[in-house]
């Protein structure tokens, strides 16, 4: 069964991450279930865009910078646009690290309590340092998705749990709305779900695992059910975290009230787990997934164990510890990445429809109408929301 499933349940466990717990939770507590069509929308999002990056994959058996730097003849316009896209992948994994270390120090704080807590991001740092170093980590990866698969199933059954309304429900994901002071969470709910780096990450992962055109239909399969049920994880997550009393999130245990319902006062012990195996399982993907961009634009063909492909993920690692050194509440940092996100995404995005549409590239594999009216629908709606947030943090919205 292990051997069937596609890169598309890596794609959904990577945005099921700390970044997701938190940000969903934020939606739930601070909106009810307002936001949930944002959720919806994203996940849509997702699915189109990341179907796209699985059929260049699996077409040209390249990633996406590999098409993009084969496709650009003119030098200073292949070097600008590469520059572009190493600089938005550099920045958003440095922020999205930082988040995802800054969830794990969460469900540490969980777990073993704040009195060492200044430590925690250095620790964590250190044994993604140290799984990446000895490429031992897709043993240890496979509990800590196991150990994520029960926090979601445990947001499942506490959205149950806590019997929600359901004629609210349905309004609120399918009658858009923008309560007063929740732009800056809409862009998060896009940033933690559409992340940027997946769609450099899924087009190389699929050309590893399906290296023939006739397995187009398994891809598509693959990343419709995977994300889809990611969705309604995160949807759960809004769900059981509406019922949260008081209304007030400062720290975990606050947020692993969400989970009471079904666990009582072992909530936090689960939470903590949940974020720490979410944590660490992102901090490995994250930088490995930058590493594997800085191979294609500069064409190195290096492997796991070359020094200049461990320079970039050590680099996207330091940098991710050396944010949480700084008395930043980690909570913070994961909603900074989110909206970091949620702003590189049109980069990235410009780019992959750009290239899907390439006949050079694609042949009658490229993208359909349909397919290019969802893309730069998407496209658009991410800049609007990109735009009203940057207006918002700097009070000129």
């Amino acid at each position: 069964m292990f051997k069937k499933i596609g890169p598309g349940v890596l794609v959904a466990a990577a945005f099921i991450g700390p970044g997701t717990v938190t940000a969903c939770t934020l939606a739930g507590v601070g909106f009810g279930y307002a936001l949930l069509w944002a959720m919806l929308l994203s996940i849509i999002a997702t699915i189109v865009l990341q179907e796209m990056s699985a059929r260049l994959g699996i077409v040209t058996q390249n990633g996406l910078a590999d098409a993009i730097k084969n496709e650009l003849k003119t030098p200073w316009i292949r070097f600008l646009l590469l520059g572009i896209v190493l600089f938005a992948i550099v920045v958003g994994n440095a922020a999205y690290e930082a988040g995802n270390i800054g969830g794990a120090t969460l469900g540490m704080e969980a777990l073993f309590g704040t009195e060492y807590s200044q430590y925690y991001p250095l620790i964590i740092g250190s044994l993604a340092f140290l799984l990446l170093f000895f490429g031992n980590y897709k043993a240890l990866e496979k509990v800590f998705v196991t150990l994520v698969i029960i926090m979601s199933l445990s947001f499942l059954l506490t959205a149950l749990i806590t019997k929600p309304d359901i004629i609210a429900l349905l309004k609120g994901l399918f009658v858009p709305s923008t309560p007063e002071g929740s732009v800056l969470t809409i862009v998060a709910l896009v940033g933690t779900t559409i992340v940027p780096y997946n769609l450099f990450l899924h087009a190389s992962l699929v050309s590893e695992k399906w290296k023939s055109k006739a397995y187009l239909q398994t891809a598509r399969k693959d990343t419709f059910i995977s994300i889809a049920l990611g969705g309604v994880v995160s949807m759960a997550i809004i769900v059981a975290a509406s019922n949260i009393p008081g209304k007030e999130i400062k720290n975990v245990l606050d947020l692993a009230q969400g989970l009471e319902p079904l666990y009582g006062n072992s909530a936090t012990y689960f939470m903590g787990i949940g974020l720490f195996a979410a944590g660490i399982t992102s901090a490995i993907t994250a930088p490995l997934a930058a590493a594997y961009v800085a191979n294609s634009c500069f064409g190195w063909n290096a492997g796991l164990k070359d020094v200049k492909f461990r320079i970039i993920w050590i680099f996207i690692l330091g940098l991710g510890v050396f944010f949480l050194s700084f008395d930043i509440k980690p909570i913070d940092i994961i909603k900074f990445a989110q909206v970091a996100n949620g702003i590189l995404l049109p980069v990235i995005a410009v780019f992959l429809v750009w290239i899907v549409n390439k006949e050079s590239v694609m042949g009658e594999y490229r993208n359909t109408r349909v397919q290019n009216m969802l893309g730069w629908g998407i496209i658009i709606l991410a800049i609007i929301l990109g735009a009203k947030s940057v207006f918002k943090v700097f009070g000129l919205f």
